[in-house]
């Protein structure tokens, strides 16, 4: 049976995506040196154990170590709890809730270019959610070419990169990879600077005015917490909306329901999270030896908690490879889970919604093309469009 992922060429690796289970939920790959989680109750405790299960994964991969600094991603607490604390203010429902116009104003502006087809990546589901958070940090959106070709440099992989005995494809990408997290890294540098000569009212000058415990963030800190905001704050929304409409549009008789009553369109993105997770994997490292679905795992192991693959776990998803915007509850992990929980999830739910109800208002007969099929993101932790034709 040919499923949606073989016909749109989602990366292989992706077994899930294909009606497969994995023989365990956690098992170990030896050769990568690495332990995959693919169960959701294993996933969701590994998430929710930070003592035992650390974000600080960069430890084990020497290459970026130099990133780790001000990184909460790669943080536990109590030094988490702490930086978090400093962005917190800037994604409260109430701030969220304020932009809406802002994002609804550039949701028109950036359709009113488009005639009788419209590549949605590009038109739309990138450039919306960049210009939003190039905006709250106070970095110029104009840029955001630039930020395009640094990010998908990152992800321009189909391999899963190994802690050992990488092959040389593997490093080359590594390689290169770096390469731009060092270009943002000095862009981004450079903006820090300048604020700390002249602040403005924006979030990164409050970063470079911030205090923790009596001190002020180092640059490092303030460059490498930028970056991931960065990144973050505009990939998840580009895939999950890009990833919405094409599910949509594969499940006619859901689209009708949307298009008949609009109240469905979040119940849609909440399904589309799960059925086709943005980011596939997040990583986790063991602070000490455990008893983890059914496997004693070592001290200093890195785990890949694969959440696409928890999404369609069987035991708390009831028909898991169906497409259900009326599933309810639905108790999805493509935000994580914790306290690494996606600080920008709001953001990200709120952006969908605009853009998808104004693309319906302007575009009722929007579908895909057929002479042209989605691109998905090669990389094998990801799991989402990078080109999406459709006529309009």
């Amino acid at each position: 049976m040919t499923t949606l992922a073989d016909a749109w060429g989602i990366n292989e690796s992706q077994f899930w995506l294909r009606g497969v289970r994995p023989d365990q939920p956690v098992a170990n790959d030896s050769a990568a040196g690495i332990w995959n989680v693919y169960g959701y109750p294993e996933a969701l405790e590994a998430l929710s154990d930070p003592a035992t299960f650390s974000s600080a994964t960069q430890r084990l991969v020497p290459e970026a170590s130099g990133f780790r600094e001000g990184n909460i991603v790669q943080m536990d607490p109590p030094e988490h709890n702490k930086l978090r604390k400093l962005v917190s203010h800037a994604f409260t429902p109430k701030v969220v809730a304020g932009l809406e116009p802002r994002i609804a104003a550039l949701t028109n502006e950036l359709l009113d270019a488009v005639s009788d087809r419209t590549e949605l990546v590009r038109d739309l589901a990138y450039p919306l959610p960049v210009i939003v958070i190039a905006e709250l940090l106070g970095v110029p959106s104009s840029d955001r070419g630039l930020f395009k070709k640094w990010v998908d440099a990152m992800f321009e992989t189909s391999s899963q990169v190994s802690l050992k005995d990488r092959s040389k494809e593997q490093e080359e990408y590594l390689a290169k990879a770096l390469d731009q997290v060092q270009e943002l890294t000095k862009y981004l540098g450079e903006h820090v600077a300048e604020r700390r000569r002249a602040p403005r009212e924006d979030l990164l000058s409050k970063l470079v005015l911030a205090e923790v415990d009596g001190a002020r963030l180092r640059d490092a800190e303030v460059v490498n917490f930028g970056m991931v905001l960065l990144i973050a704050g505009h990939i998840t929304t580009t895939m999950l909306l890009g990833n919405t409409v094409l599910c949509l549009d594969a499940h006619p008789e859901q689209f009708a329901k949307v298009r008949a009553d609009r109240s469905l369109v979040p119940s849609a993105i909440e399904e589309s999270l799960r059925f086709f997770s943005p980011f596939a994997a997040v990583s986790r490292v063991t602070n000490r030896e455990v008893e983890f679905g059914g496997q004693r795992i070592p001290a200093d192991e890195m785990l890949l908690l694969w959440v696409a693959a928890a999404n369609r776990d069987p035991r708390q998803f009831t028909a898991p490879d169906v497409f259900d915007i009326s599933r309810d509850p639905n108790p999805h992990i493509g935000f994580g889970r914790g306290i690494h929980f996606c600080l920008g999830a709001p953001l990200a739910r709120l952006e969908g919604r605009i853009a998808l109800n104004i693309l319906l208002d302007r575009f009722p007969n929007l579908r895909t093309d057929p002479a042209e099929g989605p691109e998905f993101i090669p990389s094998p932790t990801m799991t989402g469009v990078r080109k999406l034709p459709l006529l309009v």
